[in-house]
């Protein structure tokens, strides 16, 4: 096996065992199995970029890469040694996947220019107001703001003041404090987060977050380097209805997917009926 691992190693990384001043084709064979080979340009174009790894594990990962290839084609002789009559149906279902692949890209084609991805505000507001039942929200959402700050940085009394405060002249002050000491700093009062985004960002974690929405609007935590403010000005729990900027993006994924199947199911419609009128198609009623 050293052996084996030795001839890898030095048939991937082309190393001194080559003839110097002779380029070595990528074409060369390293496992025959019957009449299938795995030549060293396979091996090339499977193995990761090599930088950093020692000449040990390069050859770790040749190794593997070439037992796993020997190993499906060994498997896939002894299918087609054994499956005997089943070869019938395994053609018919590559056919009905081959038609099935075709009908998709097809399918793929004819929408490309078709089906317009742009869905107008109105639109997308009138989807949500009569959907609303599929917008409960499965997460917990606040607005506010979150900032992270070196134990030692100065002025954390003012900091304390003003991140509880929603006034002009309070956020004035923290973002340009921000700016200049935070080591994260987050304003999100004019949009909606996931409340655990926030909390992974902090050193404790939080057991019951809907429980602690119901009864916190500020938090202060502090470890052993920092400290971490968050002012919570509006919050919405989970099961409430998810607030319509949230999920307009999927709004729009959504009403996009529903124009490519009304279309397509358009499109068979009248390809059917051509069909029929121009005699392509024929009922056999006997």
């Amino acid at each position: 096996m050293k052996q084996t691992f030795s001839f890898i190693l030095c048939a991937f990384l082309f190393s001194t065992c080559g003839k110097p001043g002779v380029e070595q084709s990528s074409e060369e064979v390293l496992v025959r199995v019957k009449d299938r080979v795995f030549t060293r340009g396979d091996l090339k174009s499977q193995m990761p970029n090599s930088n950093g790894m020692s000449s040990a594990d390069s050859t770790i990962r040749a190794e593997n890469i070439i037992k796993k290839w020997i190993i499906d084609a060994l498997m896939d002789e002894a299918a087609y040694q054994n499956i005997g009559d089943d070869k019938a149906e395994i053609d018919k279902l590559v056919g009905e996947y081959r038609r099935s692949l075709m009908r998709h890209l097809y399918q793929e084609y004819i929408i490309r220019d078709k089906v317009s991805a742009e869905i107008n505000e109105h639109e997308q507001m009138e989807y949500y107001e009569e959907n609303k039942q599929q917008f409960v929200l499965g997460e917990n959402l606040i607005r506010g703001l979150f900032i992270k700050v070196p134990v030692d940085a100065p002025g954390l009394d003012n900091v304390r003041t003003w991140y509880r405060s929603e006034s002009e002249e309070s956020l004035e002050k923290i973002e340009k404090y921000g700016i200049q000491n935070a080591i994260l700093y987050d304003y999100f009062y004019d949009r909606w987060v996931n409340f655990n985004d926030i909390v992974l960002k902090m050193p404790h974690q939080i057991s019951n977050p809907t429980q602690f929405l119901r009864a916190n609007d500020h938090l202060e935590l502090s470890d052993s380097t920092h400290v971490y403010f968050l002012n919570i000005t509006d919050k919405l729990l989970i099961g409430s209805m998810a607030p319509f900027d949230y999920v307009r993006i999927q709004i729009q994924e959504m009403l996009v997917n529903k124009r490519k199947i009304d279309y397509l199911h358009a499109f068979g419609e009248n390809l059917y009926r051509d069909a029929v009128k121009k005699g392509t198609v024929k009922f056999i009623t006997e």
